[in-house]
């Protein structure tokens, strides 16, 4: 069976390959992905392929750091319904539970481990290619590995080690503008090494409903294919607080046209506006819930363009205002 990652994997491709004259679309179907896998998010492709991809534009394009600057521009969002529930939990040791345990549904042939021994926290990521075989994918994921845990420890943050299984480059100097000079080649494993204390610094920007809502969210789509209604409700969740929930965004991330994604959804009983208002009154009812949050703000979350819009939604979905249910038990 071929495994199969996001085609988020490849943000970052365009720009790099195209900053070392080379064509990134005529290379990606060289080793036979869809073209629109560079913009779009969302696409299943195989990993194999990807990694093809990666050391063919290597090579062409003589960057021996192709996945690590790729590895450089990523966010967090890169991991798509996933990053919610990592970026929200309370601990970078929760994060990296997480991490563990939902990776698949990002990349199939990834597995992440994570091993204690006294102070020190070993975090091993594994391809399942073979150790070395995809240098440039090792690179990059270990990278995003790296921005990840950055994300909670802040960008000065430096692991301890950066091991890599294979022969250290030439040239070192994206490595070090990245990891700084612990980097180590030629190790046993892929992966980074940090002090066990790092684990369990408090995640200032952790949201308890958005991990309630995303672990559910998560645990009904895991092993099993999703219903177009529950793809459509991870998006909204993910969208939504970027200000890009319209049905367009949400179709073209799910590789269809705003029709047939209405069709899709007419077939399952429901419209992309009840998706919308679902997912709304399940994450408002958390914020209230919880307290601690201005309307202002929540009105943010919930992807509104005013709290006036979001004044008029309340009141159309309740019968009463907004402000009459805060701090109300």
């Amino acid at each position: 069976m071929t495994a199969l990652v996001r085609s988020a994997s490849l943000t970052g491709f365009t720009e790099v390959a195209t900053s070392c004259g080379l064509d990134p679309y005529a290379l990606a179907t060289e080793v036979g992905l869809p073209r629109r896998g560079l913009d779009e998010p969302d696409l299943m492709i195989p990993t194999q392929s990807v990694g093809q991809l990666l050391e063919l534009a290597a090579a062409r394009g003589r960057e021996p750091a192709f996945g690590l600057r790729m590895a450089e521009s990523r966010r967090l969002s890169n991991l798509g319904p996933l990053a919610l529930l990592v970026r929200d939990e309370r601990t970078l040791r929760d994060a990296l539970e997480v991490l563990v345990t939902h990776i698949h549904m990002h990349n199939e042939a990834l597995s992440v481990r994570v091993e204690q021994v006294g102070n020190l926290v070993s975090i091993r990521v594994e391809m399942g290619v073979g150790p070395g075989a995809f240098r440039q994918s090792s690179e990059l994921v270990i990278g995003v590995t790296f921005r990840v845990l950055s994300v909670f420890m802040g960008a000065g943050w430096q692991p301890r080690l950066v091991c890599f299984t294979h022969r250290a480059p030439a040239d070192l100097r994206v490595h070090r503008r990245l990891f700084g000079r612990a980097v180590e080649f030629g190790h046993e494993f892929d992966g980074i090494v940090c002090n066990a204390s790092d684990l369990d610094v408090p995640n200032p920007g952790a949201d308890p409903v958005m991990v309630r809502y995303a672990r559910r969210l998560l645990e009904q789509s895991s092993g099993k294919r999703p219903r177009d209604s529950a793809r459509v409700r991870e998006l909204v969740v993910v969208l939504m607080p970027r200000g890009h929930c319209r049905v367009e965004v949400v179709a073209q991330h799910m590789g269809m046209d705003r029709r047939t994604l209405a069709r899709r959804l007419a077939a399952e009983g429901t419209t992309f506006s009840a998706v919308v208002d679902n997912v709304r009154r399940d994450l408002l009812g958390g914020y209230l819930k919880d307290g601690a949050r201005p309307l202002a703000e929540v009105s943010d979350l919930l992807g509104f363009s005013a709290p006036s819009a979001f004044s008029r939604w309340h009141r159309n979905q309740f019968g009463i205002a907004a402000r009459s249910r805060v701090n109300q038990p």
